[in-house]
């Protein structure tokens, strides 16, 4: 089989973490880089045997290559939706990272433009692909849990937002680049989690708030133009009365918190560490689940699972037509729905409908030279 050929737009942290992920599937060659820093460019290429004559600081060619089947956007937030539409047109698979865009209006954007050219687009969800998901997954899918009645997504850092606190760029804290803060950055991948295992459910509702009251390196402050949430938090209804909160934070005064979980009538999951709960003849349970043993399974007695290893291992699993895509980027613009629908409450005052969340939302993308 002839190897998925690929240009990764963006060399910067995300690009060469992308980047060395690539080394690792062997159906997958990178054959073009593309980035506005020149110097960036020359060293990302030299680093992973890229030719000269391969390497661009402008989007629109690299666009124009018929060589290239899919691209890969590294991109700030804000920087996914035009890059990525762009790329669906010109009829290219893509591959984005999260989240799906720096605003609802901009992820809904890039699904229609997905819909309308035919192409694949899959959006990296890391935890999709995590073994406790998986086996959150089985038992629910045998109905061990019952019906699902609520949800609560936790993300905890105890002082970790990028920059500021000593990693990353001043760009992933500044709404013009990034749209959001800690429930863009991390917030994305519990929420989407949850989704996924809970169905996808139709957001009906939520009311939130956002907060950034911890200290900070008031020079890095002033260098970066801090002005995203480090704290969110939520409450989301679901169809048929399902509720989901959420608790997602950069930088707070408290301890780690305990994992997401789902909770059903017959049975509830806390996802890290991943724990099972039900009631057997009138005795309340708790059960560990051996996660290396159903990873080793997984591998030998049921390995076609091997195509759920990663994102990027799954992404180029499904365009080598090894198996369907997962939904990632149904899922990752119903995850974008309730997190703007938090913003939004913050900023209204009140909670929100889904349709009001969806007129309210703007596209925040921002205009490329180089495309």
């Amino acid at each position: 089989m002839e190897p998925i050929r690929i240009g990764v737009i963006g060399n910067g942290i995300i690009g060469h973490m992308h980047l060395r992920n690539y080394r690792l599937i062997p159906q997958a060659r990178v054959v073009a880089l593309c980035d506005i820093d020149p110097q960036v460019l020359a060293q990302t290429g030299d680093e992973f045997d890229i030719p000269e004559k391969d390497r661009t600081t402008q989007i629109g060619d690299l666009l124009k290559r018929d060589d290239i089947q899919a691209v890969d956007v590294c991109l700030h937030n804000n920087l996914h939706a035009p890059v990525a539409i762009a790329a669906l047109e010109a009829g290219k698979d893509v591959y984005c990272e999260k989240p799906m865009a720096g605003s609802y209006a901009d992820a809904l954007a890039m699904y229609e433009a997905m819909e309308a050219s035919g192409r694949k687009l899959h959006i990296q969800l890391a935890t999709l692909y995590q073994p406790e998901t998986k086996a959150a997954r089985r038992l629910i899918d045998q109905g061990r849990l019952g019906r699902l009645y609520h949800l609560r997504s936790y993300g905890w850092r105890r002082r970790g937002r990028p920059y500021v606190d000593g990693y990353a760029t001043k760009e992933f804290v500044n709404k013009t680049t990034s749209g959001g803060g800690a429930l863009f950055d991390m917030g994305v991948y519990h929420i989407a989690q949850l989704l996924y295992l809970a169905g996808l459910p139709a957001l009906e509702r939520v009311v939130g708030a956002t907060y950034a009251r911890v200290a900070m390196n008031e020079g890095r402050r002033q260098l970066s133009g801090f002005n995203v949430e480090e704290l969110g938090c939520g409450f989301a209804t679901y169809e048929n009365g399902l509720t989901l909160d959420v608790l997602e934070s950069w930088a707070v005064h408290m301890g780690p918190f305990p994992g997401s979980m789902l909770l059903g009538d017959l049975g509830g999951i806390r996802l890290d560490p991943l724990r099972f709960f039900f009631t057997q003849d009138d005795l309340e349970l708790e059960a560990e689940i051996d996660i290396k043993a159903m990873d080793y399974r997984n591998h030998t007695v049921f390995c076609e699972q091997s195509v759920y290893d990663s994102s990027q291992g799954h992404w180029i699993a499904a365009l080598s037509g090894q198996c369907p895509l997962l939904p990632t980027a149904r899922i990752a613009l119903q995850t974008q729905l309730l997190q703007e629908g938090i913003y939004q409450s913050q900023q209204q005052g009140r909670e929100l409908t889904a349709g009001e969340i969806r007129e309210l939302s703007v596209s925040n993308r921002l205009t490329l030279t180089n495309l």
